[in-house]
């Protein structure tokens, strides 16, 4: 019995003690910070980008290549299939020779 009941007094404790530290880090991240004098209201910055993003409806599309995370699979050049074959055999062919 003397077991159980430190076993369940060691699982309050370290319950309180995850409460507290989540308290604590949910305090610290509230806190807004200060701000020098005329400097730019965050808000009103993302506001402006949100309106001046030049990619339009593009970004929803692919929000990790958004992000930097992959490459996009959107291209702006137009691509010749028969002509990147050709460049590949004459890279093939000059490195056989």
């Amino acid at each position: 019995m003397q077991r159980v009941f430190v076993g369940l007094t060691g699982l309050a404790v370290v319950t309180v003690l995850i409460v507290l530290a989540s308290a604590v880090v949910a305090w610290r991240t509230n806190d807004m910070g200060t701000s020098a004098i005329g400097s730019a209201n965050s808000s009103v910055v993302a506001n402006m980008t949100a309106i001046g993003n030049t990619l339009g409806e593009k970004t929803k599309e692919e929000p990790l290549a958004e992000l930097g995370a992959a490459p996009s699979t959107t291209s702006t050049e137009k691509v010749d299939a028969a002509e990147v074959a050709r460049q590949q055999q004459q890279q093939a062919q000059q490195r056989t020779q």
